[in-house]
């Protein structure tokens, strides 16, 4: 019967002795869920985990794209698309793009992750040499400009190669690697960090009726892996970030479920990445209709979690966000940064 294994995390400044860091940062635990697919879960002291699963618990994630991985670092948006779900068209002009990216750097972003295709649900495939058009140019006027690591957000090897030549360090694949068959022999012949996220179907039919046996765990062996399989190809384990992907192929409460969960997935060694910002979901539940009023919601979404030692928060609101978790950390960790 297979097991899994999901840390407690906790953050209050009374540190019991056998308390454990998690994935070496300053938040730690001293109990573990064990979780099943054919029994019922159960709370276990964390010294009876099982020691490959502790050590992946416990030990400090590598440096990725130059970031620090002991604490979170914030990953911002910037949608050079005319139909993004939130923000489409507001950044389609490289001149808007980049001064958009100032104001992102300044507020507190500490990689840029750039994107030629909306994947909202219902969005259709952009061409190639289309998205090449959009991002290429943007990534290299940013390059011109900051040291600040930049993401290519694509599914496409020629889009990431592109992108990389005009100095993205780092490839963000909404499709797990699996959508170009080129991306990850390419990722990792360039040397290149990857963030590997789930999506259940592309985002044509992401939406229509999406089912698991069990989410998390359902995604949890689902990026293990790929994870196995990027590994393969020569891409480092601690060069891999995953992403559990809230709202691709996922119903709200699927999405409240992962969540709940998130913790579950420091077990696969790796620093793990939130895209929650601004999701259809924060406006149901915050009742919210228009995306680009959602920052509110987002931003409890993210400290939630970063409560459960997320290493990566992919948002739109930069300044908001900064802002929030500088006070919650400063509150709840005795520190601001």
């Amino acid at each position: 019967m297979a097991a899994y294994y999901r840390p407690v995390a906790r953050f209050d400044h009374a540190r019991p002795d056998a308390a454990l860091p998690l994935a070496g940062g300053a938040l730690w635990f001293d109990t573990v869920e064990e979780m099943h697919r054919d029994a019922p879960s159960r709370l276990i002291p964390a010294a009876q985990t099982p020691s490959e699963a502790l050590d992946r618990l416990t030990a400090p994630r590598a440096p990725v794209a130059g970031l620090d991985m002991s604490r979170a670092q914030i990953m911002g948006i910037l949608n050079v698309t005319p139909d993004s779900f939130s923000d489409g068209g507001l950044h389609f002009d490289p001149g808007s793009a980049l001064a958009h990216t100032r104001e992102m750097i300044g507020a507190g972003a500490s990689i840029i992750d750039v994107g030629g295709e909306s994947t909202r649900p219902g969005a259709q495939e952009v061409p190639i040499d289309e998205e090449i058009r959009r991002t290429a140019p943007v990534i290299a006027a940013i390059r011109g400009e900051t040291d600040v690591p930049i993401s290519i957000d694509t599914r496409k090897a020629p889009v990431a190669r592109a992108a990389h030549e005009a100095g993205a360090s780092l490839i963000n694949d909404v499709a797990g690697f699996t959508f170009d068959p080129d991306l990850a022999p390419y990722a990792a012949g360039a040397g290149l960090p990857v963030c590997v996220m789930h999506a259940q179907g592309t985002p044509e039919i992401m939406q229509v009726d999406p089912r698991y046996d069990n989410v998390s765990l359902d995604i949890y062996d689902y990026l293990s892996q790929r994870i196995e399989a990027l590994a393969a190809l020569g891409i480092r384990r601690d060069q891999i970030v995953v992403d559990p992907g809230i709202g691709f192929g996922k119903t709200l409460d699927h999405n409240l479920t992962l969540l709940q969960n998130l913790s579950l997935f420091h077990g696969l060694g790796c620093p793990v990445l939130l895209g929650a910002s601004r999701k259809r979901f924060i406006g149901t539940l915050g009742g919210v209709e228009e995306a680009r009023h959602r920052a509110p919601g987002s931003i409890a979404v993210a400290i939630a979690g970063v409560a459960q030692g997320v290493q990566m928060l992919r948002v739109h609101d930069v300044r908001e966000t900064v802002e929030a978790l500088r006070l919650w950390q400063a509150a709840t960790l005795g520190k601001a940064d």
